[in-house]
């Protein structure tokens, strides 16, 4: 008696591995498109905590600002320590960003992002007080090319949001200070919601 002993073509062979390397392509593909989320994830996600911990930083230092008064030269003139536009800030502080060796109880400050190609992105000067041309004659204590963008606005005592703060007209403090940060990671942009910052202590 004969066996039947029919097996696999070889029609059936090849259209059997084509049905599995089609399943192979689309699994990997899927794996591909999965890691490059997670990848993007991630990078978002850096970027975001990035400016987070800039921002936090920037607010700090904004909080502590003090009323006060030196000249800014060399004249015997003192003038309140406080100035700013839409894209710069200088001001004294009683936490300074980057703290000296031995504790100083007021440091001139200055934020602005700097798009001179030595030194581009945001840029944190620093001075401790007393000290002649407390603003001029401040030293880089900080530089991060990542930050694209950097803008303040100033609330007056009617409640309005000021551009620019000019202390030799106004003699006093902004009630706060509300100020944006952007940063440019790898080509991905991130930019926080405008944070707004009380200044703690009188404005007199």
């Amino acid at each position: 008696m004969k066996r039947d002993t029919r097996g696999f073509t070889l029609v059936e062979l090849l259209i059997a591995l084509a049905i599995v390397g089609a399943l192979l392509v689309i699994a990997f593909a899927g794996m591909r498109v999965a890691l490059a989320a997670w990848r993007q994830g991630e990078d978002r996600a850096e970027a975001h905590q990035h400016v987070r911990s800039i921002a936090l930083v920037l607010a700090r230092s904004m909080s502590a600002a003090y009323p006060y008064s030196a000249p800014r030269g060399l004249g015997p003139t003192p003038s309140l320590l406080f100035g700013g536009t839409a894209t710069r800030l200088e001001f004294v502080t009683q936490t300074a960003p980057y703290p000296a060796a031995l504790p100083i109880a007021f440091t001139a400050v200055i934020f602005e992002v700097s798009e001179k190609a030595e030194r581009p992105g945001l840029v944190i000067r620093q001075r401790v007080l007393p000290n002649r041309n407390p603003f001029t004659d401040a030293e880089v204590a900080f530089n991060d090319p990542t930050v694209a963008e950097l803008t303040f606005s100033y609330l007056d005592e009617n409640g309005a949001w000021q551009d620019t703060w000019d202390t030799e007209q106004r003699k006093t403090l902004p009630r706060a200070i509300r100020v944006g940060v952007g940063t440019r990671i790898g080509g991905r942009a991130e930019t926080l919601p405008p944070l707004t910052v009380s200044l703690r202590v009188g404005t007199e």
